[in-house]
């Protein structure tokens, strides 16, 4: 009996124990988040307009950046967000396609992760239509992190080091799905880039724009039919890109990948995908949505040499396109040195965006 009651002690012990290490302290936390302030607006350069009802705090964005670079959202706590959107590629995959916890290869190409506030919709075929979806997404795929929600909820609340962040950033001592994708779309909506040689050279500040991409600028604005490179269709404003679904004439059919049509469910929307920022385009190789294309070269000879003209539901701004644009090799090689002039190489060092756990 003595030895039973021995026994008995040392769990109940060990209980209160474990317990006392687990337990939120909320005493030593304090709930004042820090407003976030925004890097300076340029000239021309659009307002910041992130959600209102997730307020962009100091507090909230650490919390979101240390989950964007924690193993702790897949299933076996082995791969990161991270690991498929690399700052250094302007938060691309450098592979063609991503590879899951399971060693699954996925479908499309991880795509770059920036100025995302203005994006209307997420994913090349818009199937989601805020971050706080999209965030959700790549934990529950089982080519990706093949986890569940409900699993990565309960590995965040047993963590005392995560409650405490955020209590800090909410003021809640629950994590739930909410709070996860608002920390996600806190630290997300930060990666902005807005400080190119491109933008320096239209803000009139001292640049190392050449003569070459000058000349490339050119042929970028220039319609075809006027020796150019048509460009600026899709990709003339701000963003460098329209966001908008589209489909470029890149096959005959789309039995393959339906794109945004898997989205609808419209067939007139088959083979059409979203149109990205070409903004630090010379960092985020393969492209297209299926990163057929290794190289920029690949990219401007697909259009040199006319699109397929037959393909279904083919943009309309894509007229001239199928003949092909009939540029020289000094032209392609102009319109290149141009399109490497959107390179922000302050954003890809930036060290606010880095890994908070080196």
């Amino acid at each position: 009996m003595v030895g039973k009651s021995n026994t008995i002690g040392f769990i109940v012990l060990l209980f209160i124990s474990i317990y006392g290490c687990q337990r939120d302290n909320s005493a030593d936390y304090v709930f004042a988040p820090t407003p976030y302030q925004f890097p300076e607006r340029k000239n021309g350069y659009p307002i910041y307009e992130p959600n209102t009802d997730n307020p962009l705090t100091e507090e909230g964005i650490a919390l979101g950046r240390y989950l964007f670079y924690d193993p702790i959202l897949s299933g076996d706590s082995t791969q990161r967000c991270a690991d498929c959107h690399k700052q250094e590629n302007a938060f691309a995959d450098p592979k063609r396609f991503s590879i899951g916890i399971s060693g699954a290869q996925g479908r499309r190409n991880g795509m770059a992760l920036f100025n995302l506030m203005w994006h209307p919709e997420f994913f090349w075929d818009g199937r989601a239509s805020t971050l706080r979806e999209q965030v959700v997404v790549p934990i529950e795929d089982p080519k990706e992190m093949n986890s569940s929600m409900s699993e990565v909820l309960k590995k965040l609340n047993r963590s005392t080091f995560y409650r405490r962040l955020f209590y800090n950033a909410f003021g809640k001592h629950i994590i739930t799905q909410d709070l996860y994708a608002k920390a996600m779309e806190q630290f997300l909506f930060t990666l902005i880039s807005f400080n190119s040689e491109y933008d320096k050279f239209f803000r009139g500040e001292p640049t190392s724009f050449s003569e070459a991409a000058f000349r490339g600028l050119t042929l970028f604005n220039k319609e075809p039919q006027l020796g150019g490179a048509d460009c600026f269709h899709c990709h003339g404003n701000i963003h460098l890109g329209s966001f908008k679904m589209v489909n470029n004439g890149l096959d005959e059919t789309h039995n393959s990948d339906l794109g945004y049509a898997e989205t609808t469910g419209k067939d007139y929307d088959q083979g059409k995908f979203k149109v990205v920022s070409l903004r630090n385009i010379a960092l985020t190789a393969p492209y297209m949505h299926d990163g057929r294309f290794a190289t920029l070269e690949e990219v401007i000879d697909f259009y040199a040499q006319g699109v397929h003209a037959n393909s279904p539901n083919i943009d309309p701004q894509m007229d001239q396109i199928p003949k092909g644009l009939n540029l020289t090799t000094q032209q392609k090689s102009d319109l290149i040195e141009f399109l490497k002039s959107f390179t922000d190489s302050e954003f890809v060092n930036n060290p606010n965006f880095s890994n908070p756990f080196d």
